[in-house]
């Protein structure tokens, strides 16, 4: 079986979280006890009963898949029990006489909810329900979600199983950064051993930019959604749970979310120029070391101030740092970076300027 790990903090950008919740009076009201709508960078934009402990039903299998696609391979056979194939609640109905590989048992389980596939899963990543049970406890920790804890791989109700809006939404956004699990969130169709399966969130056929999300329902947890969804290269995730008009709300908040905010990208705005002196070029730029964008409200005013030196002298190397930039929005600082130097720059004229120490030294 091959282990693989994925870092605990993504950082293909630098995008920096303002939390700057920008609410206006056109927000939509949601049915859900508790709801958080997140960008990108981690910004709660819209939140209801957050950090509330609650039952959250199959959207468990977000954790579920998780551990699976940073533990196997996906073309991994796995041998089917007959205990497997008698949890109850929702199921891919799978036959202890079939043969399954980890892609298609994690298709079952995003597509048709499959406890049976949950548990065929965790009894083949960790050797045992209650030893993925404990990987899923250790994930969640690594991962900061304080308000989690699992019981189970499926999602069935349990005293020690909850989960909340704001941590379903980060773990949502970290999941979504694996190719694999964009894949297998984003598959609306899937024939398994002749079997046909559809995707139970139909926010993938009916919200525009909806690429995933996870549906779940128990009598004591209520109808509980995940979905992620991307408009325009801005990102956003939103969590409903005990929603009874999870659909419509997804829309709206979303709708909503791109109506208000924007991704600003800040990366030729942080990029300066500035002289050299007796330097094979005339001047070098110092920029922040990733690109850098923010999630704000739309119509934003955003001040840019540098501490940079008039000029420098050369040699110059590439990486070293030249200075720092602040953010400021509505007079507040936001956030500070390092500025460094974007290329190396030797000197106009090394052989003379090696002569003359020499000279001066005699």
């Amino acid at each position: 079986m091959r282990f693989k790990f994925l870092p605990a903090v993504l950082a293909i950008t630098a995008l920096l979280p303002l939390h700057m919740t920008a609410y206006a009076d056109d927000r939509p009201g949601v049915s859900a006890q508790a709801c958080v709508v997140m960008a990108q960078d981690g910004q709660c934009v819209f939140e209801k009963n957050a950090d509330a402990r609650s039952l959250i039903a199959s959207t468990t299998k977000l954790m579920t898949a998780l551990i699976c696609v940073e533990s196997a391979s996906m073309d991994e056979i796995v041998t089917v029990k007959p205990a497997h194939c008698q949890v109850e609640g929702s199921s891919m109905y799978l036959n202890e006489t079939d043969s399954y590989s980890v892609k298609d048992l994690l298709l079952g389980l995003m597509l048709a909810s499959g406890n049976d596939a949950a548990l065929a899963l965790a009894d083949h990543v960790a050797g045992s329900e209650a030893a993925f049970v404990g990987m899923m406890n250790q994930r969640a920790e690594d991962l900061g979600l304080s308000g989690t804890h699992f019981d189970n791989p499926h999602g069935l109700d349990a005293e020690g199983h909850y989960s909340t809006a704001r941590d379903l939404a980060r773990l949502m956004l970290f999941c979504m950064n694996d190719p694999i699990f964009q894949e297998l969130t984003g598959t609306y169709t899937a024939e398994i051993n002749g079997q046909f399966y559809t995707n139970h969130n139909k926010l993938l056929r009916i919200c525009p930019g909806c690429i995933g999300g996870k549906t779940g329902f128990t009598s004591a947890a209520g109808r509980c959604l995940v979905s992620c969804c991307q408009r325009d290269g801005l990102t956003f995730v939103c969590v409903t749970l005990s929603d009874p008009d999870d659909w419509k709300d997804h829309q709206a908040l979303y709708n909503w979310a791109y109506e208000t905010y924007m991704l600003r990208d800040l990366t030729q705005e942080a990029r300066f120029d500035i002289p050299v002196i007796s330097g094979s070029r005339r001047n070098i730029y110092a920029a922040p070391e990733e690109s850098v964008q923010l999630v704000i409200p739309k119509n934003t005013q955003i001040e840019l101030r540098a501490e940079l030196p008039q000029f420098v002298f050369s040699p110059i190397k590439k990486g070293e740092t030249a200075g720092k930039v602040w953010v400021i929005i509505e007079q507040v600082t936001v956030t500070e970076l390092p500025l460094l130097y974007t290329d190396s720059v030797q000197m106009a004229y090394p052989v003379l300027q090696g002569l003359t120490t020499k000279e001066n030294q005699t």
